[in-house]
């Protein structure tokens, strides 16, 4: 998708968007952009393995899990268990990672408010990866 402005209405079937990610990567995480405005982004994104300590600095995060258990850790907050149903929602410039995948495939549907760029990840420790290693986006 482009960021140009969508001037009619979509509609997604996520459990069959979510079953054309791959089962495995390259990359820590692999995404499908479903929308992709200035105003916000929507992705559904599956986690290949754990992803360490990063955060964005262009947008707000809201996070609902669509299939599989992970523990997330969130600055501020003890790491916890999140599976099917729950939404996670934090802040820009919030450091945040995925210690532990407990149950895959780990699929998330993802708001980013505004847009989030592909190349919006700041590793808190650089040598832990870059964006190209951390997400691919399949079109």
């Amino acid at each position: 998708m482009t960021t140009e402005t969508m001037t009619e209405s979509k509609f997604f079937n996520i459990t069959a968007l979510a079953s054309t990610l791959p089962e495995s990567a390259e990359t820590m995480l692999t995404d499908l952009r479903l929308t992709d405005e200035k105003e916000a982004s929507c992705r559904i994104f599956r986690v290949h393995r754990p992803a360490p300590a990063h955060y964005h600095t262009s947008c707000d995060e809201y996070l609902y899990v669509v299939s599989g258990r992970a523990e997330i850790a969130i600055a501020g907050h003890a790491p916890r268990e999140i599976g099917p149903g729950e939404l996670v929602f934090f802040k820009k410039n919030t450091i945040h990672a995925i210690p532990k995948i407990l149950e895959s495939p780990f699929t998330v549907l993802a708001v980013d408010t505004p847009r989030r760029p592909p190349e919006d990840v700041h590793f808190v420790n650089p040598e832990d990866g870059t964006p190209e290693s951390f997400i691919k986006t399949q079109y």
